[in-house]
């Protein structure tokens, strides 16, 4: 997320009502997670764990619960509870709007496009030409959809990602400013979820065709020319490189990297990043030839076991 025009270190500090330690006019031009965080960017730590990466990391300003050496060419925020300060911010400078119509007169909508009856478009979306969004299809805010992109009945592109902290109080939702961005030439299956980056973007790239009911977490990637089966579920920041084939009711965790041309077979339970250029079942998963040679072995177990009940000595266990 970008603030337009971007703010002093002052101003964010007074807004968060906090101490701070830089120089007051210190630049900063946008808001990220630590996972995607860019120079000019303000981010949050609030556990040990993460100091570390946080002070290091390419954020230039800190929301920190700890008082710390500042690091060269940075700045430092101090409050007590950062995941707050963090999120009251998101909340002023990416707010909530209301929509008041079906298609927002504040989305622009390209030439050819045809929105059917019930579909929903919200404010500042992008269209591109030649697209059809079915009925029933909801676009939420900021979203950007290429030219030539079909996206088929209640689909849903946009939804806040599955993001809380946990409370003693109950869970604390992390507000989501990111966005999705569809490019040219693709198509989404009826009942998909697509959510929006939290604080990046969800891309899916030129041509990638998604079935009916998946589900792609924020912040994932997924490259050129994918084929995403039904029932698909992508969890959030997973890299899906070009060409990659995911059949249906594949599973694949977070934070993973899927690599180009990577073939998985439906029902498949991914825990780790994959190699491209291969072929891959099973849970948890592996090379296909390796999970089958294991299949069958497990089913000529019971045999197995009868042969040895058969041949067993008077005083063995079998």
């Amino acid at each position: 997320m970008k603030f337009n025009p971007a703010l002093s270190l002052k101003e964010l500090a007074n807004f968060v009502n906090s101490e701070f330690e830089g120089n007051p006019d210190f630049v900063i031009s946008g808001l990220n997670e630590i996972h995607m965080v860019e120079s000019g960017d303000v981010t949050f730590v609030d556990h040990p764990k993460y100091y570390d990466k946080a002070l290091n990391s390419k954020a230039t300003t800190i929301i920190i619960n700890k008082r710390v050496d500042c690091p060269e060419g940075k700045a430092l925020i101090f409050h007590d509870k950062p995941f707050d300060a963090f999120i009251s911010i998101i909340k002023k400078y990416k707010p909530f709007e209301v929509s008041t119509q079906a298609v927002s007169a504040k989305a622009k909508i390209g030439e050819g496009t045809v929105i059917q009856p019930g579909a929903f478009v919200g404010n500042h979306v992008t269209i591109g030409k030649n697209c059809i969004i079915h009925a029933n299809a909801s676009i939420y805010d900021h979203c950007i959809i290429g030219d030539n992109v079909i996206i088929h009945s209640n689909s849903v592109i946009g939804a806040d990602a599955y993001y809380f902290q946990r409370r003693p109080e109950g869970y604390k939702k992390f507000e989501s400013c990111g966005n999705v961005i569809l490019e040219d030439n693709v198509e989404v299956g009826a009942l998909c979820s697509i959510d929006k980056g939290v604080t990046g973007d969800t891309i899916i790239s030129f041509g990638t065709k998604l079935d009916n009911h998946c589900q792609i977490g924020h912040d994932t990637y997924i490259g050129r020319n994918c084929l995403i089966g039904a029932h698909a579920a992508i969890a959030g920041v997973t890299r899906i490189e070009d060409d990659v084939i995911i059949w249906g009711r594949v599973a694949i965790n977070k934070d993973l990297v899927i690599g180009k041309g990577a073939v998985i077979l439906a029902t498949s339970g991914v825990d780790k990043s994959l190699e491209g250029g291969k072929t891959y079942f099973g849970v948890p998963v592996a090379e296909v030839r390796k999970k089958w040679r294991e299949l069958a072995a497990l089913r000529q177990l019971p045999d197995l076991l009868v042969e040895l009940r058969k041949n067993k000595a008077p005083d063995s266990d079998l």
